[in-house]
């Protein structure tokens, strides 16, 4: 093995410089810093695509069904073009592992507060697959907030949507509440 010690390589011609050939191994030693001052491609991943949305306006739903939330679009972060606001369709090539939250807000002051239960769930290409459940049989709950995480095996097209199920005790319907963005969604696609 030679060994060449200089303190700059620079391309004979062009712009662009190649060490090694494909298949070849370019080892760095431990304790061994790179400086980087330009842009750095091909290294490590930035976790797109990922999103954001939260309700833009109150919705309303029926007591104890289980409801698709939509109109997610205050504050929409979107990388990839991939949320409508409703549903998050994985982008092609873009499958692998993602980290799903999701928040739901719901509001049940006008209904008489004599025992509430909401349920925030997680629904992959239309089936739940992620919940989490609030519960209190108290009379003065008038307003309850549920989240739900999940770590997600996601292939392209696959989707992801937000549901919830809410009921008071009466016979009233509650509404999921779009204040101070209480109900909302995001995920983000995990390095690794």
């Amino acid at each position: 093995m030679s060994k060449l010690e200089t303190n700059q390589v620079d391309p004979a011609t062009g712009t662009t410089l190649t060490l090694g050939t494909s298949g070849d191994t370019i080892t760095i030693p431990s304790g061994v810093t790179i400086a980087n001052s330009g842009t750095a491609t091909g290294f490590g991943g930035d976790n797109t695509p990922y999103f954001y949305g939260a309700l833009a306006s109150d919705q309303a739903v029926s007591r104890g069904v289980d409801t698709k939330i939509t109109g997610m679009t205050t504050g929409e972060i979107d990388t990839d073009s991939a949320f409508d606001g409703t549903t998050f369709t994985v982008p092609s090539g873009m499958g692998g592992n993602y980290f799903i939250s999701a928040t739901i807000q719901a509001n049940f002051d006008s209904i008489g507060n004599d025992g509430e239960r909401v349920r925030a769930m997680i629904y992959k290409n239309g089936s739940i697959i992620f919940r989490n459940v609030y519960y209190d049989q108290s009379t003065d709950t008038r307003e309850v907030s549920v989240n739900t995480n999940a770590i997600v095996a996601l292939s392209a097209s696959d989707t992801i949507e937000l549901y919830v199920s809410a009921r008071d005790a009466d016979s009233g319907n509650p509404v999921i509440s779009s204040d101070q963005k209480g109900t909302n969604i995001f995920g983000y696609k995990l390095i690794g």
